[in-house]
């Protein structure tokens, strides 16, 4: 029996301001790695541990890479990525879905994020209410792909992976992590670009996985 719901942020809850602020990273960059390559070593650079700008953040992943980064690509990097959170917004259904959601299970808040970012949207729509614990990979140390993120989150709330079900967009970063921690996964492809055996295309339909 379900007892707990573990949600991804970016791209499962929340849409990104700009086109996928990774990517673009990369491209700024000029990184020539496979996209697959790049993000774990990216995201260990940048979202697991706290930074006290965004300038320092980069610098870091510019090491990672062994990249030179002009004034000018700092300014366009720290400038997408502040729009990227800036305009960023709930899909439609999100929050009526978790207030429904809650009502019945524990709701926890994972992501790969920076220490810039996720805060300002959670408070700006008042969503980290809705959430029983949050675990941040830059407050853990962790990426969610580190079998120990997820070991350390029912470690601490006292679920057994049997009893979750975690809800995300890649099946790279969440159906792989949750595969890992022996938690069933359920893939939520909005744009119906995916093939997974559980899959969903909005929150709306989540219900129906639960009951099953």
């Amino acid at each position: 029996m379900v007892k707990a719901i573990i949600f991804d942020f970016w791209g499962t809850l929340v849409e990104n301001g700009v086109w996928s602020p990774i990517k673009q990273v990369q491209q700024i960059l000029g990184i020539d790695l496979p996209f697959s390559e790049y993000v774990g070593r990216m995201e260990q650079a940048m979202m697991t541990r706290k930074f006290d700008s965004l300038k320092e953040a980069f610098q870091t992943v510019c090491e990672e890479f062994n990249v030179s980064c002009t004034e000018e690509k700092m300014e366009q990097l720290i400038g997408m990525w502040n729009k990227s959170w800036m305009l960023a917004k709930p899909y439609e259904e999100v929050q009526e879905e978790l207030k429904d959601l809650k009502k019945g299970y524990k709701l926890i808040l994972v992501s790969n994020t920076d220490n810039f970012s996720i805060n300002q949207v959670l408070d700006k729509f008042q969503l980290r209410e809705l959430f029983d614990h949050v675990f941040l990979s830059y407050e853990v140390g962790l990426l969610k792909t580190d079998k120990k993120f997820l070991k350390k989150l029912l470690k601490e709330t006292g679920l057994a992976a049997e009893d979750c079900v975690l809800v995300g967009d890649s099946i790279l970063s969440d159906m792989e992590a949750a595969k890992g921690a022996e938690i069933k996964g359920v893939l939520i492809d909005r744009k119906q670009r995916q093939q997974f055996p559980l899959k969903i295309r909005n929150l709306k339909e989540l219900q129906d996985i639960l009951r099953q």
